[in-house]
């Protein structure tokens, strides 16, 4: 006899697996009762073995009529609350309220136990569930206590069906309308083959969303060959088994109900965990239960990928965690960045029994110790309050447990701010009785990550600072170098690929900004070149005609490309990020000027922080929206709202499903790139595509961003704390303090009896010493003392030793820096813009950009330990050789990367004058052989360019004219620098004579 390779195989492996390992009872389609959805005899059974007397009492099973009353209140409270919510908190019936399940008992409650063993799991095969159409039936459903938690629709590759037609079957084939299918009274559907899983837990006929349920592989979609059978075996074999799926209803499955202030409408959402939000709380909740506090976690999850359910099942979990029946931790506290989280935990916690009124919102010490004393366990607070919370009231928290979960870690983790956490919760702030050496030695010990809490930092995003204090540390290589990995990763490849968030490189598109400057002067004045193109590259983007342009070029397609093809089933918004909120603010009103000249029904909203300057008056962006602040995020979600002008605001955070454009007229790089446009990567069931335009020349810097974020992101080695003393040496180079000075300092300063006045005196002899460096030492200095400032924190909190003197050295720093003079950045571009005319501007579309993100990891170096520079020496020529290499720049030829081509240019003169055959013309024969010579080497050394980027060397081939005019500025300044370095003595070569004997 073959192997059963059928779909009714299939269900024999998953049904006999949950009978005969996981203890479930088998039943049959025949004891399902149609009209209630249910199966009456089990939950009978269940009442009467544990809670016989409350049935007896009101004849519930005894008389016929009663026992009809019964389950129709029971099927319409399933109906009304979900089934989730009535297994947790059971049903009240006339007096009394019957319990229909019992939850997982705590490890020493025998009672708990027994109760908890009277719970029946049962499974079914196909089950006749239509009470309209008795030929329908599904593959599988599981009850607990007779009533439906899950129903699973089974494919299989062998009879060449794949879990696509499972949820085919659920859109097309299950009525949501029938009861079983019905909102709430089933807490998921299953669509399941032999190598994926999917999950719906509202069914709503063709447009019923399913999202994966997999574990991922290779940082992708899909799931691991399974060594032991199917791959998706850990189904039936983990997830299904009595413990998890208890553990799931009780803790995770939920129903929100979400009321809209305006409309009065409610809308419900069905939440049943995707399987990574469970795997890494489960990972968590283990670790935790099993190492205690002390710990860090750093969580990488993609944006959108569901964190902030992530973090409140975490926090609602973490307050309940038992180790030998006693608390693990005492206080759960959530630092974020985002108010609305406070909410949406609250509403969360609100769906499940064990734990009421527990969550609070802290903005200060005294609401912080308010919710202590009141029994709050779960403190939410914003990142920029948290750390003077802690500060405040630290002495008084060393004996309490805590576990600390930060939204988004690369925002909260900058140096005093991680300082004042460590120190706050360690109970290590000072005291006035002790000394200064005790004072000195217990901040040194504060700094430190606090062993009286766990860390839980979440982040989609990753830096070297995040990763080197948060990571988990792997055994040293070789050189001993030791690498830092996220504890958990659900990588942005892998929510692309399963569909959980949009992959907003698909549709990306720059556009190239062409301009053309003149002279509006007689005199050809000098300027330095380098500022000079920087000035006039900032000067043409911001002149009213630049603006005009680009706004009409983004209303006209809005309109055409997105409106009008139905994106997002014709609610599609769209988001212009600015680089500066004046330029918000010109968008703003020239974008809507041109929404008013095309009669579109649609207006736009700008959104920036703060107050600004604009046309002589100050103005807020409440001001110019004509409405409150508060109201923006609800706004852009209706009518007539479709467009979201930011500086700034609105780039991290921001969740909206309806958005799908994204017009970019700013630099963006690293983190910042990712970011931003994620904003775009959120899901909607009518949402199909993204679109970015790009008007900032940003594809190189996206590309080089998104694959640093694309799977895992590790540390390549731990930073090394000897930079200290490296910076340190380089300060004390310029003498302009004494270590006796710097003890004073730390005396004064830590003496609670000290006036400041006493400080000062001090500090303003070194900065006094300070002025009298020349201008590069006080640029090295300066920079390496910031720096010094800005590392030490960080190592502080990593490092397994202290040190006082560090310390006190920073103390000294930290106080000196503010009070050291601003050296200022000479321009030497005064009246260049005053010198100069706006002849034109285009805008030109270029091909659409074609990324390619590379399957693999990508590992990143620890924060760079430097200080220290120098002036740049101007390179100054006249006006009208800058116009014409601005204007060949960026407007005869149409740059893709206008930027890179620059810099390509100006790195030619220095390779030129490493050729030895340029340089021995130069010496030895005259001008005209030497330019001979520098564009013969100019053509090998582009030609080697190719193997770079490819634009400039590109043009220059092909364009005779940018060749000429290229050829003859770098000889020139190759020419210089080669009779500079080897100066002429007597007609010869200076490094000839040198060598005569």
């Amino acid at each position: 006899m073959s192997v059963n390779t059928s779909e009714k195989g299939l269900e024999d492996i998953i049904v006999d697996y949950l009978r005969d390992v996981n203890g479930y009872n088998h039943g049959g389609s025949s004891e399902y009762d149609r009209t209630f959805a249910l199966l009456p005899d089990r939950v009978e059974a269940f009442i009467k073995s544990t809670q016989p007397d409350k049935a007896e009492e009101l004849h519930i099973f005894t008389v016929e009529s009663e026992r009809k009353k019964f389950f129709a209140r029971l099927r319409d409270e399933i109906t009304k609350r979900g089934i989730t919510d009535v297994l947790r908190r059971g049903f009240r019936y006339l007096t009394r309220t019957f319990d229909l399940y019992y939850t997982l008992p705590s490890e020493l409650n025998p009672t708990a136990k027994l109760l908890y063993a009277a719970n029946d799991f049962s499974v079914i095969r196909q089950l006749y569930y239509s009470a309209t159409d008795p030929r329908l039936s599904l593959d599988v459903a599981l009850f607990i206590n007779g009533l439906p938690v899950m129903t699973m629709e089974l494919k299989n590759h062998f009879t060449g069906q794949t879990i696509e037609n499972a949820k085919a079957q659920y859109q097309n084939d299950r009525d949501p309308k029938d009861l079983l299918f019905k909102p709430k009274r089933c807490a998921v559907h299953i669509a399941v083959d032999d190598t994926d899983i999917a999950m719906c837990s509202m069914l709503s006929g063709k447009s019923s969303w399913f999202l994966p349920f997999n574990k991922g592989c290779n940082g992708g979609k899909g799931n691991p060959v399974n060594p032991n059978g199917l791959k998706t075996a850990y189904l039936w074999e983990e997830i299904l088994t009595k413990q998890s799926l208890s553990n799931i209803i009780e803790d995770f499955a939920q129903v929100i109900e979400e009321k809209d202030e305006k409309t009065g409408k409610t809308k419900t959402k069905v939440i049943w965990p995707r399987y990574h939000q469970l795997d890494v709380v489960r990972r968590l909740l283990k670790e935790t239960k099993e190492k205690g506090v002390g710990r860090r976690y750093l969580i990488q999850h993609s944006a959108g990928s569901g964190k902030s359910n992530s973090i409140t099942w975490l926090a609602y979990q973490l307050v309940g965690l038992l180790n030998n029946n006693q608390p693990v931790v005492d206080s759960v506290i959530v630092v974020t960045d985002r108010v609305n989280l406070d909410k949406q935990i609250r509403d969360n916690i609100r769906a499940f029994q064990k734990l009421a009124n527990v969550v609070a919102w802290a903005d200060s010490s005294d609401t912080l110790a308010t919710a202590l004393q009141g029994g709050k366990k779960i403190i939410i607070t914003i990142v920029h309050k948290f750390p003077f919370i802690l500060d405040a009231i630290g002495g008084k928290l060393k004996d309490r447990r805590f576990a600390i979960i930060i939204d988004e870690a690369h925002s909260s983790q900058n140096g005093s701010m991680s300082a004042k956490m460590n120190m706050g919760v360690s109970g290590n702030a000072s005291d006035e009785e002790e000394d200064l050496e005790d004072k000195i030695n217990k901040i040194v010990k504060g700094r430190k990550m606090a062993s009286n809490a766990n860390y839980y930092a979440f982040t989609a995003t990753p830096k070297n600072k995040t990763l080197e204090m948060f990571g988990s540390p792997l055994p040293p290589d070789a050189e001993g170098n030791v690498r830092h990995v996220p504890f958990h990763v659900y990588s942005m490849k892998q929510a692309i690929e399963e569909g959980f968030i949009m992959d907003v490189l698909q549709n990306y598109t720059p556009y190239q900004s062409f301009y053309k400057i003149s002279k509006a002067i007689e005199s050809d004045p000098e300027f330095d070149k380098k500022q000079a193109q920087a000035k006039l590259r900032a000067w043409v983007e911001a002149q009213p005609e630049t603006i005009e342009e680009k706004s009409r070029i983004i209303v006209e397609h809005f309109h055409t490309y997105v409106l009008d093809r139905g994106k997002v089933g014709g609610q599609a918004r769209a988001m212009v990020v600015t680089s500066s909120i004046i330029r918000a603010i010109e968008f703003y009103h020239t974008i809507t000027k041109k929404l008013k000249e095309r009669n579109s029904p649609y207006r736009a909203i700008v959104a920036f922080s703060g107050d600004k300057e604009y046309n002589g008056s100050t103005v807020t962006e409440a001001q110019v929206n004509g409405f409150p602040s508060s109201e923006i995020e609800e706004r852009m979600g209706q009518d007539p709202y479709r467009i979201l002008i930011v500086a700034d605001k609105f780039q991290t955070g921001y969740d909206q499903p309806l958005l799908h454009t994204m017009y970019v007229d700013k630099v963006l790089s690293d983190v910042k790139a990712v970011q931003t446009l994620s904003r775009l990567n959120r899901c909607h069931p009518k949402k199909r595509d993204t679109f970015v335009l790009d008007f900032a020349g940003n594809q190189e810097r996206v590309q080089e961003a998104f694959q640093e974020y694309y799977k895992a992101t590790t540390l390549s080695r731990e930073t090394d704390p000897n930079k200290l003393n490296d910076l340190l040496a380089k300060i004390e180079e310029y003498n302009i303090y004494t270590s006796d000075e710097v003890e004073e300092i730390n005396r004064i300063f830590f003496d609670p009896t000290a006036e400041r006045t006493q400080l000062d005196p001090i500090l303003d002899e070194v900065v006094e010493r300070f002025k009298e460096l020349d201008e590069d030492g006080k640029i090295d200095c300066k920079s390496a003392i910031k720096a010094y400032n800005r590392i030490y924190l960080f190592l502080a909190a990593v490092m397994p030793t202290s040190s006082a003197e560090w310390e006190k050295t920073y103390t000294f720093y930290h106080l000196l820096a503010p009070k050291l003079p601003r050296i200022p950045c000479e321009d030497w571009t005064e009246g260049l813009i005053d010198a100069v005319d706006f002849d034109q501007y285009r805008s030109v579309k270029q091909g659409e950009a074609a990324f390619v993100i590379a399957n693999k990891d990508s590992e990143i170096d620890p924060i760079p330990v430097s200080g220290g520079g120098s002036t740049s020496t101007p390179e100054f020529d006249v006006l009208s050789n800058i116009l014409e290499e601005f204007n060949a720049n960026f407007g005869g030829i149409q740059w893709v990367h206008p930027e890179e081509a620059i810099e390509q240019i100006r790195s030619l003169p220095e390779r030129l004058a490493a050729s030895e055959r340029f340089t021995n013309a130069v010496q030895n024969s005259s001008p005209q052989n030497a330019e001979i010579e520098s564009n013969n080497a100019l053509m090998t050394i582009v030609m080697g360019l190719l193997t770079e980027k490819t634009e400039f060397a590109r043009n220059y081939f092909e364009n005779s004219q940018f060749r000429a005019f290229v050829n003859q500025r770098v000889f020139h300044r190759a020419y210089d620098q080669a009779r500079t370095a080897y100066p002429l003595i007597d007609g010869h070569s200076s490094t000839m004579i040198a060598a005569k004997p």
